[in-house]
């Protein structure tokens, strides 16, 4: 057992075997009898390149051989980070298949998350481009991963997709070489089902990232009942445009999903609307995954209203809470299809609204659990359960959510019960129905588009600024992206600041560009709270409140500026 991985207790272990939640195999052994039983059907589509069931099944086969000969052996930590690519897809099956464990990191992240996560897992290797676009440019990754390497041992191989320089090697290389060993070596490596086989991300409030081990069991259980509730078949065809290593397209039901049921994924490297709809026409697209801001971009796009849309069957949303109004209009574009709204986490909990629920309960609610072994209570403070229908934090445990964070038992033991439900820091009110209903969170995080950031961080690299004496970083309200970070501060004595140029201090940290702060407001003392502390509430409340004004004063000035009709 790898050391610092908090395993499911034995007896809850017996019951997810005896009701069939667990399957008792690895993903490899999952994935293995789905390439077989599918070998001639399309798997895979990345632009022009397509690979079926079969051909998947070798690439991967060949670069887990290859893998094997570089010096990687089971249970080892590998870090990719790589954008949606076929290239993502088939190193993730092909890890799988000899045992290593990888690390869910995004291409958006930079020096500050690389750094944290190889130290955090003990990441053995590193995959990566050589160079991505973004605004303004490209950037290399290269110096960022040999700088990780330096200030870290543990880091021993490097690939590199793209040219490989000095020390690194070719992910091309090694999936198209012929490997040397003989498939057979596949049978010979020491892991199981019990074993970790992916460590998602948190969104931690402390700064740092903490480490989900998810297990094979528990992971491929996880794909295959959010399949059932998402309705994937053989004949079902996914687009994947959100970041391929998250949890949602990865996992739920995502790749893992679409594959062990014989269907097709579209992976795609952007979110443009008019690419989508490109795409979704020419694939015949059933599935699509999105978080609110990406599909108000979508169905606001004049070329998604020009496109054929009719083969889309689903639209599952995650991420952040959907607004109504959103999934009436999306209904409107997508005649055919199912706006299913979810809530899930990295730790393991799914909820998912269901076709057949009643129209109030799919406007206002995120879903119910998808097992009936998914155990919820709602708590307070002291943590007892809530009476039914007010608001409590939501704690869970069950058969696809974790035990504990990787090596962290001081963290652990403040975040999971003991009797083992995890304490998710989200707010909850139960729905009549049986569904529940997010009322917001306990957690010190900023929702933007659905990636959560820590405001503890980017507080702790705001302080470093020297004209910085105090800071509060909180959520202010956003129509596309649901959420956007407001830093307020307060500045030294003689100490000017503006918000472009605590921009550029904070990219000078390294740190994935999502996490900026988009507003900054300076004063000369923060509101507190009967207890003495910075009273965060009141600043998001303030912030709220001078965002509305700000945009009912637009409205106003628009509609005093339009031409006057004749009567």
């Amino acid at each position: 057992m790898l050391d610092g991985f908090v395993p499911f207790p034995p007896e809850f272990a017996e019951r997810y075997r005896a009701r069939g939640w667990w399957a008792d195999r690895t993903l490899a052994q999952e994935f293995s009898a789905a390439f077989v039983r599918h070998a001639p059907r399309t798997a895979l589509i990345d632009g022009e390149r397509r690979w079926t069931y079969a051909q998947l099944d070798a690439a991967s086969t060949n670069l887990a051989l290859n893998l094997l000969d570089i010096g990687l052996q089971p249970l080892d930590r590998v870090l990719p980070v790589l954008p949606n690519v076929a290239e993502f897809v088939i190193l993730y099956f092909a890890l799988q298949k000899i045992g290593c464990i990888p690390i869910a990191a995004l291409v958006t992240h930079r020096h500050a998350e690389l750094n944290q996560f190889t130290r955090l897992s003990q990441a053995r290797c590193a995959v990566y481009p050589d160079q991505v676009r973004e605004s303004g440019g490209s950037f290399r990754f290269g110096p960022v991963i040999e700088r990780v390497q330096a200030e870290h041992a543990c880091l021993q191989l490097r690939i590199v997709l793209g040219q490989a320089g000095p020390g690194e090697h070719s992910l091309l290389d090694l999936i198209e070489r012929p490997a040397r060993r003989p498939r057979s070596d596949l049978a010979t490596l020491a892991f199981g089902p019990t074993d970790p086989c992916i460590f998602q991300l948190s969104g931690g409030t402390t700064g740092i990232p903490k480490l989900i081990p998810r297990t094979h069991n528990d992971y491929a259980y996880n794909s295959k009942v959010a399949s059932e509730v998402a309705g994937v078949a053989q004949d079902s065809v996914l687009l994947l445009v959100l970041p391929i290593a998250h949890n949602l397209p990865l996992a739920c039901p995502g790749i893992q999903g679409f594959i062990l049921n014989g269907a097709t994924v579209v992976v795609h490297a952007n979110t443009r609307p008019a690419e989508m709809a490109a795409l979704i026409a020419r694939h015949r697209v059933t599935h699509i995954k999105v978080v609110p801001a990406l599909l108000i971009r979508l169905i606001n796009d004049p070329a998604v209203q020009q496109a054929d849309l009719s083969s889309v069957r689903q639209i599952q949303s995650g991420g952040q809470r959907m607004q109504p109004e959103v999934r009436l209009r999306t209904r409107q574009l997508f005649r055919n299809a199912f706006v299913q709204e979810n809530f899930g986490m990295s730790e393991g909990l799914l909820m998912f609204v269901r076709t057949g629920d009643p129209e109030v309960v799919q406007l206002e609610t995120c879903g119910r659990p998808v097992c009936a072994d998914d155990e919820v209570r709602l708590i307070d403070d002291e943590g007892r359960e809530v009476p039914d229908g007010e608001v409590g934090e939501l704690a869970c445990r069950g058969p696809y959510t974790l035990r504990g964070y990787y090596a962290v038992p001081e963290y652990n033991a403040r975040q999971f019960t003991a009797d083992g439900f995890y304490r998710s820091g989200d707010l909850m009110r139960r729905h009549p129905s049986g569904n529940y209903i997010v009322e917001g969170r306990k957690k010190d995080l900023i929702n933007r588009g659905g990636e959560k950031i820590s405001a503890e961080e980017i507080e702790n690299l705001i302080l470093q600024h020297p004209a910085v004496q105090n800071v509060a970083c909180v959520p202010m309200p956003d129509e596309a992206m649901g959420e956007k970070m407001c830093a307020w501060v307060i500045l030294r004595a003689g100490q000017a600041l503006s918000l472009q140029e605590l921009v550029a201090f904070l990219m000078g940290q390294e740190i994935a560009k999502f996490k900026l702060p988009e507003r900054l407001e300076v004063v000369a003392d923060f509101p507190v709270s009967t207890f003495g502390k910075v009273s965060k509430k009141a600043l998001a409340e303030r912030i709220a409140a001078m965002v509305e004004a700000e945009r009912a004063a637009a409205s106003a000035s628009a509609a005093a500026s339009a031409p006057a009709v004749a009567s």
